[in-house]
């Protein structure tokens, strides 16, 4: 360009020295940029070829990369040894719950171990025990009754003693370690025994609150889908519909007739759903425990008798009172 731009003035007429002096500085930096870039390009070729080399030709260096993604996973998790532990009421019980970590890791001081129970209808938590280095606590009817098994720094079990029967249902075991934290879900069942009930006034009479009471004055609450379904593959069939503790209305068939859903449907438990607590009336299912060694009957339209010396085995009668 420059060469053009001197032979057409070298034709006409001479080319001011600054017009010169502008097209030469401006070819001069093309000419450089153009040389960078190649030398850019060339080297960033090479730097690649040269790593990727280095990772073919040295396993230990992928082992290191495989080890920082690795790193960057989780490095705590809790697990329970079994999802499910039995007992009774009076008793005690171990609800596991392990901590697993990262060998290179140890539990800090301010590792946070918490432990919760659901409700019924798994809307809400309730606080059972809360641990962090020396302060623990416990909350509400557990005060006193729970504590951590502490076999070891990873064991986060609870022990629960004198077993009650609202202590019935699944509990959360929650780990918090910094940014880490890991959780398990472990159930506590009872043995017992699910019976139906009814006032004097009649069948359906009962709001769910109402059917709370009644089975406190049975010595008992209200039974869970659970019991009800442990009970019905246990051959309890009760046609009348009664109020589960999370609020559902259902009933165990295990003789289908006509005035219990039709007799050409399998046998099952009923399901009418979730009900009004107030204004929807129904009967109730109850759920009662026994200490080691005691006999318990409940007589309302129902005689229920338990009578357990040995908790090997279980004997439940059902019988008609006129």
């Amino acid at each position: 360009v420059v060469f053009v731009l001197l032979h057409h003035f070298s034709c006409c007429r001479a080319p001011p020295p600054l017009l010169v002096f502008f097209f030469i500085l401006s070819f001069h930096t093309q000419l450089l940029s153009l040389l960078q870039r190649s030398h850019t390009q060339s080297y960033f070729k090479e730097d690649v070829f040269t790593h990727t080399h280095t990772l073919l030709s040295r396993p230990e260096l992928r082992n290191d990369y495989s080890q920082a993604g690795r790193e960057n996973g989780p490095q705590l998790s809790v697990v329970a040894e079994q999802m499910k532990v039995v007992s009774r009421r009076g008793g005690n019980a171990t609800l596991p719950c392990k901590i697993q970590m990262d060998q290179s890791m140890m539990p800090s001081r301010k590792m946070r171990i918490k432990w919760t129970k659901m409700t019924s209808d798994y809307l809400k938590e309730v606080d059972v025990f809360v641990a962090m280095d020396y302060h623990k606590r416990s909350y509400g009817s557990f005060h006193g009754r729970v504590h951590l098994q502490s076999s070891s720094p990873m064991d986060a079990s609870l022990v629960i003693t004198e077993i009650t029967l609202e202590d019935y249902g699944r509990y959360k075991c929650e780990v918090i370690d910094g940014l880490e934290d890991g959780t398990v879900v472990v159930s506590l069942d009872l043995e017992g025994v699910v019976f139906p009930y009814y006032p004097r006034l009649g069948r359906y009479n009962l709001n769910f609150y109402d059917a709370e009471r009644a089975c406190r004055d049975q010595d008992a609450v209200v039974a869970s889908f659970d019991q009800l379904y442990d009970a019905w593959r246990g051959k309890l069939d009760w046609c009348n519909a009664g109020w589960l503790s999370d609020g559902s209305v259902q009933y165990p068939i295990t003789n289908p007739r006509e005035p219990c859903g039709g007799k050409n449907i399998a046998p099952g438990v009923r399901n009418y759903g979730l009900r009004d607590k107030d204004k929807n009336h129904y009967d109730v299912f109850c759920f009662t425990s026994h200490y080691k060694g005691v006999c318990v009957c409940v007589c309302v339209c129902v005689c229920v008798c338990v009578c357990v010396p040995s908790f090997n085995q279980c004997i439940v009668q059902f019988h008609i009172v006129g």
